[in-house]
C-alpha cells in the first residue's frame, strides 16, 4: 500500500467514524422528547459538528442554526457560542454575522475563556495584515484569559493568546524585538481594556452587518 493509499484509506475511515456518530445522533434526536431543550441543543451541536467533518456544510448550518435558538431561549451563553463557532466554520455566507455574533456572547459573558479565544482568533484570520482590528481581537483574548482562565488552565492559555498578540504585531508592523512589541501595545492602547474593548464592538458592528440574533440591549441591562 502506497502513502497516499494509506492516507485515503485513513480519511475513508474516519469519514466512516463521523456518518456513524452522526447517524447515532441523528437517531438519538428522534427519540428525544420535545421539551427538553438543553439536551436536543447539545444533540444538534454534535450533529453540526460531525456534519462539519463530513464536509456538509449546508447540514451543518442547519443543525447549528436548530442550536442556537435552543441556546439562546434557554440562556445557555456558552452552548450559544459553540454553536456559532460550528455556524462560522462553515464559510457559509452568513459566516462572519455568526462569528460577530458569538464573540458578542463569548466576550458579554462569562464561558469557558477558551472558547472565546478561539472565536478571536477566527476575527484574527479574517482581519487584513495592517488593520487595527486583528490587534484589538489578539488583546482581548489576552484580557479576557487573564479574567476567566482558571489557575490549572491559564499558562496554556495565556501562551495562546500571547502567540496570537505576536503573530498580529510581526505582520501589522514588523515587529520584531520585544522593546518594539511593548512600544507598539502603548501605541495601539492594548494594554487598556476601557480602550480597546470598544474598538472591538466597532470591530463587530462592522462584520455582523447590523444583524444580530438577539436583544443586545435587553442583555445588558440583565448583567450584574
Amino acid at each position: 500500500m502506497s502513502f497516499q493509499d494509506f492516507k485515503n484509506f485513513e480519511e475513508t475511515q474516519n469519514n466512516i467514524d463521523w456518518l456513524s456518530r452522526l447517524e447515532l445522533l441523528t437517531a438519538t434526536l428522534q427519540t428525544l422528547p420535545p421539551h427538553l431543550n438543553v439536551e436536543r441543543a447539545y444533540l444538534l451541536l454534535e450533529m453540526g459538528q460531525a456534519e462539519l467533518e463530513l464536509a456538509h456544510p449546508e447540514s451543518a448550518w442547519d443543525s447549528a442554526e436548530s442550536a442556537l435558538i435552543l441556546f439562546l431561549k434557554v440562556e445557555d451563553w456558552e452552548g450559544a457560542v459553540q454553536a456559532c463557532d460550528v455556524l462560522y466554520n462553515t464559510h457559509l455566507e452568513n459566516a462572519l454575522i455568526a462569528l460577530a455574533n458569538g464573540i458578542w456572547l463569548g466576550v458579554t459573558f462569562p464561558i469557558d475563556p477558551e472558547i472565546t479565544a478561539v472565536l478571536l482568533e477566527h476575527l484574527v484570520d479574517e482581519t487584513i495584515q495592517n488593520a487595527d482590528g486583528a490587534a484589538v481581537a489578539a488583546a482581548t483574548a489576552c484580557y479576557i484569559i487573564d479574567l476567566r482562565a482558571p489557575e490549572k488552565k491559564h499558562q496554556s492559555l495565556r501562551f495562546f493568546a500571547d502567540q496570537l498578540l505576536g503573530r498580529v504585531a510581526t505582520r501589522h508592523s514588523q515587529i520584531d524585538n520585544q522593546t518594539a512589541f511593548q512600544a507598539w501595545v502603548q501605541r495601539l492602547e492594548l494594554n487598556d481594556p476601557s480602550k480597546f474593548l470598544p474598538r472591538l464592538a466597532q470591530v463587530l458592528e462592522v462584520i455582523s452587518q447590523n444583524k444580530w440574533w438577539f436583544d443586545r440591549d435587553e442583555l445588558r441591562s440583565r448583567l450584574p
